[in-house]
């Protein structure tokens, strides 16, 4: 065991000099004796569990072990330390980055240190996350302790497969980063791509954690569609582990990225694994068709009311009798952004208010605008139509991607009318099987056609049946059992 100090005082002495003298309060050095030997105690206020240290001290201040000072002084200091989580630090870096981690160190009169771990972020309890919210099952989700969510993931994996490799990433932050994977269900070739791509990231700080995560690992740039799905639940992380994906679970974040991903996962719930087969099976085709129907509804009803030569006759009702003075294309843009603006009111406003300004923007806003002239009312009802299929979506990513593409839409249908419309279409299909984040099709298994995983898709298929793991994985096992 060799000392990271020639003397408690120079640790000392190095404990200032990175800290300063009565710089930052939270910084914190104290003598003391543990048992019969002189020790400094360094370590970060508020980061540290009080009550813990407080106990272990105590412990220690028993007189009947003596603890000479001599070579091994390190060595029985670290067989009497009564505690689980002791370890020695490798460098004097790594006992810097150990205390903003909330690691207490002791350091002997000649050098020698120990860490312990005391960890106490501060952060709330395990609850249920209000956008993944379920009829039944489990009301836990992850919270911004790293600690906690890779436990909560353990104890609904009880197995030696599951692995979470500690990164540290960002030159000041040092945020810790955990890469969760089952070893020999995950591709090899694919966690090594991602150690290297935390490794080569050069920032100073991940402060929007988990999202500059993504950006970092992806090159996302203007790309607007996710490329990694959010998930809140650990019981979806641990399914996910088990069909071979790899999650990356980011310290202060409350969201686990999991990856590889595909348009399908975003539009996949937890509520229709809840359910009975069937019932589930329903349940996606419902929101499958509402996503659908959500980029495709307000440009298709727009193309029909200005071009009433493509109505059917049973159709006829289609189409405002008297559009207005303000042009068609006009009123839904600023009604479909007006919905957007609602929402974001509706995130800032407190939740006491939140009632009263829907209230306002419903009876106000919405039928002055209709009695006055400036909106019709079949516009008004397709945007609301638009926005609610919208929401459907479980994924806010791609529900925002969805009304970005369907305004695309819009404007092409008023621009060139059904050649600019279907035009548009075809674009965007080509955007999206052109795109393959991790070397995974973005469209699978659509695009390219896989009939049985595609079937899978389509259909929520019983727990009992032998299903593989997905190949977007390229897991080297494709039996999920051993």
């Amino acid at each position: 065991m060799n000392p990271l100090f020639a003397t408690k005082r120079e640790a000392e002495a190095w404990f200032v000099d990175k800290f300063g003298t009565g710089e930052t309060y939270d910084a914190v050095s104290r003598e003391l004796h543990l048992y019969d030997l002189p020790v400094l105690m360094l370590y970060v206020n508020g980061l540290v569990d009080g009550q813990t240290v407080t106990t272990l001290l105590t412990e220690m201040q028993d007189q009947s072990k003596e603890v000479t000072t001599s070579h091994d002084t390190g060595e029985k200091l670290l067989s009497f330390f009564p505690y689980h989580a002791v370890e020695q630090p490798k460098s004097r870096d790594n006992l810097l980055t150990s205390l903003l981690s909330g690691l207490a160190a002791f350091i002997t009169e000649d050098g020698f240190t120990i860490l312990i771990d005391v960890r106490s972020y501060p952060g709330r309890q395990p609850e249920e996350p209000d956008n993944e919210k379920v009829i039944r099952g489990s009301r836990d989700g992850f919270t911004e302790n790293i600690l906690q969510n890779t436990t909560l993931v353990r104890r609904r994996l009880r197995t030696d497969n599951l692995r979470f490799e500690m990164h540290q990433v960002s030159a000041v932050g040092k945020t810790d980063v955990a890469i969760a994977y089952m070893k020999g269900a995950a591709n090899e070739k694919m966690l090594d791509g991602i150690r290297k791509r935390l490794d080569d990231i050069k920032t100073d700080g991940l402060t929007m954690t988990d999202k500059s995560l993504e950006e970092f690992l992806f090159k996302q740039r203007f790309n607007p569609m996710p490329f990694v799905r959010y998930t809140e639940r650990p019981d979806i992380c641990a399914a996910h582990l088990l069909e071979g994906h790899i999650a990356l679970i980011v310290d202060t974040s409350p969201s686990a990225i999991l990856v590889p991903t595909t348009i399908f996962d975003h539009l996949q719930h937890a509520e229709e694994y809840r359910q009975a087969p069937f019932i589930g099976t329903f349940v996606r085709w419902v929101r499958l068709t509402g996503a659908l129907f959500s980029l495709l509804l307000l440009p298709f009803w727009y193309l029909l009311a200005t071009k009433t030569q493509y109505i059917p006759q049973f159709l006829h009702y289609i189409g405002p009798d008297d559009p207005g003075a303000v042009p068609l294309f006009v009123q839904l843009l600023l009604a479909d952004l007006g919905i957007e603006v609602l929402r974001m009111a509706a995130i800032h406003t407190p939740t006491p208010m939140t009632t009263a300004m829907g209230l306002v923007a419903a009876i106000v806003i919405g039928q002055v605008a209709i009695d006055v002239g400036l909106f019709t009312g079949e516009v008004v009802l397709y945007v609301a139509v638009s926005a609610i299929l919208t929401f459907a979506i479980p994924s806010y990513e791609l529900s925002i991607t969805t009304k970005l593409f369907r305004i695309a839409l819009l404007i092409a249908a008023a621009a060139a009318g059904a050649p600019g419309f279907f035009i548009m279409l075809a674009v965007l299909v080509y955007y999206l099987s052109s795109m393959k984040p991790l070397n995974t099709p973005y469209l699978w298994p659509l695009l390219p056609f896989f009939p049985k995983a595609m079937m899978r898709i389509l259909l929520r298929m019983p727990m009992t049946e032998d299903m593989p793991r997905p190949f977007i994985t390229h897991s080297p096992k494709r039996s999920r059992m051993p």
